[in-house]
């Protein structure tokens, strides 16, 4: 008989161990979260010298610079085809916290839902639809006609996706906003002459 009982009881212990485990994730362990890629690298030293921007279209990333030191680099994402980024010598004319686009926006119904994400001012609007003017975050203009740096997706990093501007990943386009100023000197090259800084050695 207590025999019997104490089989028993390693029985139900050993069935409630197997419920715990199971909704903990033991015995069913869920896929690992994928890792998110990193899109920049911010180490500015504050120290003596102005703050300058390279980019690099065929790598699609940015170096920064302060007084020729490597302070960090970012992905980007340019013009795709048909919308390219031209190479060349700038420097930022305007700065904004808020600009929306005169040439790009998209389409939604009543209820917010897009219906043509890749629309212009011309695009017919169909009755109950609205046309949204996308909105550039920390926008820094390098162009008279409408080229800048702002804040906005970068879906795959190392590839073109804009309309031609320059767009920077959004948790850096604030940090960039801030150092640079009317005047910073940006730079934009074709082919593949930059590289990511190696990060400072610390003791």
């Amino acid at each position: 008989m207590i025999a019997r009982l104490s089989t028993s009881l390693q029985s139900l212990a050993c069935a409630s161990l197997a419920v715990l485990m199971s909704s903990c994730g033991l015995l069913n362990p869920r896929p690992p979260a994928k890792a998110q890629p990193l899109l920049y690298e911010w180490q500015d030293d504050g120290g003596p010298g102005e703050i300058s921007v390279k980019i690099d279209l065929s790598e699609q990333i940015a170096i920064y610079e302060r007084g020729g030191r490597a302070i960090g680099w970012s992905f980007v994402s340019s013009g795709k085809e048909g919308h390219s980024t031209s190479p060349g010598d700038y420097a930022i004319m305007e700065k904004m916290d808020l600009k929306e686009s005169n040439r790009y926006g998209w389409l939604s119904d009543a209820a917010g839902k897009v219906t043509n994400g890749d629309a212009t001012p011309k695009t017919p609007v169909p009755p109950g639809e609205f046309y949204h003017a996308a909105p550039m975050h920390y926008w820094m203009r390098i162009t008279c006609y409408g080229v800048g740096l702002h804040a906005g997706e970068i879906p795959r990093p190392g590839e073109a996706a804009s309309h031609g501007c320059i767009r920077l990943p959004r948790e850096f386009a604030p940090i960039l906003y801030s150092a640079t100023k009317v005047g910073t000197p940006v730079k934009v090259v074709p082919g593949k002459t930059l590289h990511r800084p190696k990060p400072p050695v610390t003791a």
